[in-house]
């Protein structure tokens, strides 16, 4: 079942009438992470994972409240070993975003996290042992109403999946997911989430529409492992933008080999570029050539410096040239059309006055400060 993308919850008009162009939207069922809801037509999530220690309850935390600032939704944590076990709790009491516990294999870490009111846990269930192991972790999440995401993944597939097809394909995927949402199935467990991640893009784009094709269970997406943060940011975009385009996902996580802000930064910037979450500063620039007649990297980049903080969905546009330039400048809200050292600004599509290139800077900053959104 299909729902379409401009009847979701939370969505200014404006902005649900540009998604709108997307598509529809997949409908999967609903779960609440501590007050986040994923799937049933919510907004979209964006969530990350931190990179210190979890016995590091100070050091974790920080990293927490960074990644909520810069937009973060939903944070997971991983409960690898008896320390960080102990820890959990504490981390959960001071985070200001729901936590999601990252348990591989023991059933006693899950208890833990779950005693210590995490919003979700990351497990699967045929990984943590014996039936009886498997029903006292679901019974004491489903207690508790905390939800699990079964996280599949082509590099851990099961022998005896890989050994069925071959190697890691999108039925594989499929087939380990549904193996353990049947584990759930069985104890009367419904409230999960799946991923089946990949560090193949068009792997994991596979098998993520097949999951949506059959079942209605909300879908965590990301690639898995995507690298250094030029070219994770380039595959994330890849693989979760074409989902998203497809109406096919509930919730994102950009994978990188860097801090967590910057993956929620990638995350959130994936959703604006398809006009699934509210915007802040967008800086639009022509890609420069030889007509060029203003320093406009040197523009650009001070521009960026000091609008970072800025929380305003204000777009701005600053053209170099003659030819695209006051087209684009005025489809903006405040615009820039350039050339020989001075810069026409545009308000809303209106030519307001001449500024020399010298006070471009101020004048955008200062444009800013006085920019009323609209309602």
């Amino acid at each position: 079942m299909e729902i379409p993308i401009t009847n979701l919850a939370g969505m200014p008009p404006q902005q649900a009438q540009v998604a709108g162009k997307v598509g529809v939207r997949h409908r999967t069922r609903q779960v609440s992470v501590g007050g986040v809801k994923i799937g049933g037509g919510a907004p979209i999530s964006v969530q990350t994972m931190t990179k210190t220690k979890t016995s590091d309850v100070a050091g974790t935390v920080a990293q927490i409240v960074a990644a909520t600032e810069a937009g973060c939704d939903i944070v997971r944590v991983t409960v690898n070993d008896k320390e960080a076990a102990e820890a959990i709790a504490e981390i959960v009491r001071q985070s200001p975003i729901p936590v999601v516990a990252d348990i591989h294999f023991n059933h006693v870490f899950a208890l833990k996290a779950i005693a210590a009111n995490v919003a979700k846990v990351r497990l699967n269930p045929g990984n943590i042992g014996s039936r009886d192991r498997i029903h006292e972790v679901l019974h004491a999440a489903k207690e508790k109403g905390i939800p699990i995401r079964i996280g599949v993944n082509s590099g851990s597939l099961e022998e005896d999946i890989l050994q069925k097809h071959g190697y890691p394909t999108a039925e594989a995927l499929y087939e380990s997911a549904m193996r353990h949402v049947a584990i759930c199935d069985e104890f009367g467990f419904r409230d999960v989430v799946i991923s089946v991640k990949s560090t193949d893009v068009r792997l994991m784009i596979e098998a993520y529409r097949l999951v949506a094709e059959r079942t209605d269970i909300p879908l965590h997406l990301g690639v898995t492992e995507a690298g250094p943060t030029k070219i994770g940011t380039v595959k994330s975009a890849v693989g979760i933008g074409a989902l998203l385009a497809e109406g096919i996902g509930d919730t994102i996580r950009v994978s990188l080999t860097d801090e967590p802000v910057k993956e929620v930064e990638v995350g959130k910037e994936i959703l604006r570029s398809l006009g699934l979450a509210t915007r802040n500063v967008e800086l639009i620039a022509c890609p420069s050539c030889g007509r060029l007649e203003v320093d406009l990297f040197g523009i650009m980049g001070e521009l960026e410096k000091r609008l970072a903080g800025v929380k305003k969905p204000v777009k701005i546009a600053v053209l170099g040239c003659v030819v695209n330039g006051p087209g684009e400048a005025s489809e903006a809200d405040i615009g820039i059309a350039a050339g020989k050292g001075v810069g026409i600004l545009y308000r809303k599509g209106e030519v307001v006055r001449r500024v020399k290139e010298s006070e471009i800077v101020d004048v955008i900053v200062e444009e800013v400060r006085r920019f009323v959104p609209e309602t």
